[in-house]
């Protein structure tokens, strides 16, 4: 299987990749990790790494070519269009997500970027642009990772992307 898992930063979708990558034995590719190793995007002026979207999708898709078990996972994929089977969008209440990234020691600016990116829907637009409603689950991210990877496995099990045995 194949899934890209997204959304705004802080909806937890690093923690959710990692624990679905050991439960279906997939690669976990971090965007971030990702355009490194491929030597994809620059450094800003506040060092953060700017990656060019387009070149990531065609990276990504070339990845994705030669490898059936993957899940790749960052905010930055929202704006890419990749051969995967499904794509899972993570949302968050904006103050609790404001909550999270204030624990993170994001700078206020970052903190109100983000959140309002994630009042505005601006993964999950990209994402309806980009793919066709059947390959989009949209799950709110539960603070209790279990209750948000039990949702997706049935969202996944519902779209016909996952197969129980009965």
């Amino acid at each position: 299987m194949k899934l890209l898992i997204t959304g705004t930063p802080g909806t937890g979708k690093t923690l959710i990749s990692k624990k679905l990558g050991v439960l279906f034995k997939s690669k976990v590719i971090n965007e971030k990790d990702f355009a490194l190793k491929n030597r994809i995007g620059y450094f800003n002026d506040e060092n953060e790494l700017e990656i060019p979207s387009l070149i990531l999708q065609k990276k990504a898709n070339s990845f994705l070519l030669k490898n059936k078990k993957v899940i790749f996972e960052g905010h930055v994929f929202c704006e890419t269009k990749l051969k995967v089977d499904a794509v899972v969008v993570l949302r968050v209440d904006p103050e609790e997500l404001e909550l999270r990234l204030e624990g993170r020691k994001y700078s206020p600016e970052k903190v109100m970027d983000n959140v309002f990116c994630e009042g505005i829907d601006y993964c999950l637009k990209h994402i309806k642009k980009n793919y066709s409603s059947n390959k989009i689950i949209v799950i709110n991210s539960n603070p209790n990772f279990r209750v948000t990877i039990a949702n997706i496995l049935v969202k996944l099990s519902e779209k016909g992307v996952l197969v129980t045995k009965k």
